[in-house]
């Protein structure tokens, strides 16, 4: 069973930043990993950016060659969902968009044979709850955050909805912990869960400040970066997370609890329309080589 046994098997939905990230510290914990995309260009394309990433990390002196060769090698990549057919535990981590979630959870409960398998969503801000009732295993079905980038940062959420089974959140526990080597704090199911109902204000603060005029948004990172010695100025950080994905927790908050310091500002909305979403496009409120 699925709550008591060791997971070995795992299957990682999208293949983008955060998925690729995903999949990457699996693969390196001796995990099976199975990755899929929406078709076999997208899921060739994740392949590279696992493969970038584990080339970096060696070059960086963090991984040694044989260990990041035999990560690549536990990793599959695919186009189909049926794929994943025979895996122990799934993560979700395709955009941020409560249909598009909705969907994927509604074909995984179909595709996944084991009825015991532990379905995950990495959504940064969405009711796990909503996910999981698209599905006919919900008390199969919990949250589990993973921080930008992956493989460098430390913390997971566990997240729990009302139906979410102690098993199943022990499981994924256990794995995130004793397995990927994180450290894992728990959450309830509340949009933003601990860490974003805490950080996503604290950033729409700063894009209001940039916004006014108030200050420029290289002032207002150098502030918080000298001032109060956090590793990355708002602005900055706001540009590494996707300033659409801020929007959408953003939303996400502002339609939960109707307070106004979670409303996204008009600023960022623009710039999201634009196509300015920061780090990922080569521009935000920070200008980046689309390399680095």
């Amino acid at each position: 069973m699925t709550g008591t046994a060791a997971i070995r098997r795992v299957g990682v939905v999208g293949g983008g930043q955060m998925g690729a990230g995903i999949a990457e510290v699996c693969a390196r914990a001796g995990l099976d990993t199975v990755v899929c995309e929406a078709d076999a260009t997208a899921a060739r394309a994740a392949r590279e950016r696992v493969a970038v990433s584990l080339e970096r990390a060696v070059q960086r002196g963090k991984l040694d060659r044989i260990s990041a060769e035999d990560a690549l090698a536990r990793l599959a990549f695919t186009g189909s969902l049926d794929d994943l057919a025979d895996r122990q535990l799934v993560i979700e981590a395709v955009t941020e968009n409560a249909d598009v979630k909705t969907e994927t959870f509604t074909a995984l409960d179909k595709i996944v044979a084991d009825p015991e398998a532990i379905l995950a969503t990495n959504t940064s801000s969405l009711p796990v709850m909503r996910l999981g009732m698209a599905t006919a295993r919900a008390d199969r079905v919990v949250g589990l955050h993973f921080f930008n980038p992956v493989p460098v940062l430390p913390l997971v959420e566990v997240v729990s909805s009302l139906h979410s089974s102690q098993a199943a959140l022990k499981a994924v526990e256990v794995l995130a912990r004793d397995t990927l080597g994180k450290t894992v704090i728990r959450s309830r199911d509340r949009a933003g869960f601990v860490v974003n109902a805490l950080l996503v204000p604290y950033l729409l603060s700063a894009i209001r400040m940039a916004e006014s005029g108030f200050a420029t948004a290289v002032d207002v990172d150098a502030g918080m970066e000298l001032g109060c010695a956090h590793p990355m100025g708002p602005l900055k950080l706001a540009d590494l997370i996707g300033l659409d994905t801020v929007a959408a927790i953003a939303e996400a908050l502002y339609d939960e609890f109707k307070e106004p310091f979670y409303a996204p500002p008009p600023l960022l909305m623009r710039m999201v329309q634009a196509g300015l979403l920061g780090r990922k496009t080569g521009r935000g409120f920070h200008t980046y080589d689309r390399d680095c």
